[in-house]
């Protein structure tokens, strides 16, 4: 029974697509949470699209991304609307949150700089970032919108998520290690634990 109900929920699709469009940005985005980590991103931002791809990668998440923005102005609008599309295609393939693990975490070095992420995909937008960095701007990403990246996901993705920078030197090495934790933690998290139904003791998730 138990290697029944396991290849039913592999077969399930947990896919989405997103088309997002303001006078600001255009942007389209496709998940699959069930997926080989395959990632094709363009959001007019070089470093924006190395933290969404490191996520898939480590995610297993296949991600296709592409944003036209108004970067003239500066790189606000893209970042945040990017991360607000990506959150609103992973809540729509994630379904009704049955029969998933819910909670994990991940550790995740990348040289000197350790970040730890925590995840609870509960219906309930929380996000809480620490990622101490001191640089104005890695590539043509402000580092200020790193977090906030990370916020605007969490907050459309109906999760609480939790990311701390343990330790470290470089800025890059700090925001890189953060989004392959967060693919590993979302890895682990959405993946099935068949049986469980709806894992919260209010009968709902949604």
């Amino acid at each position: 029974e138990i290697s029944v109900s396991l290849s039913i929920c592999r077969k399930m699709s947990r896919t989405a697509t997103v088309a997002r469009k303001t006078k600001e940005t255009e942007i389209s985005v496709t998940i699959n949470l069930d997926g080989t980590g395959a990632h094709d991103v363009d959001t007019g931002i070089g470093f924006l699209d190395h933290m969404i791809s490191q996520m898939s990668k480590h995610g297993r998440l296949d991600i296709t991304m592409r944003c036209k923005g108004d970067l003239h102005i500066c790189d606000h609008h893209t970042a945040e609307d990017c991360a607000i599309a990506l959150g609103e295609a992973f809540d729509k393939a994630l379904g009704d949150r049955k029969d998933i693990k819910r909670f994990a975490h991940a550790y995740c070095p990348l040289d000197e700089a350790l970040t730890r992420v925590v995840v609870d995909i509960s219906s309930r937008p929380s996000a809480h970032v620490e990622l101490n960095l001191v640089r104005e701007k890695i590539g043509e990403l402000s580092c200020e919108m790193i977090p906030h990246v990370l916020e605007s996901f969490a907050t459309e993705a109906r999760m609480t998520l939790h990311v701390d920078n343990i330790k470290g030197k470089n800025d890059h090495h700090k925001a890189e290690s953060a989004f392959k934790a967060l693919g590993v933690a979302l890895r682990h998290a959405i993946s099935a634990d068949v049986g469980a139904g709806v894992p919260s003791t209010k009968g709902v998730l949604s």
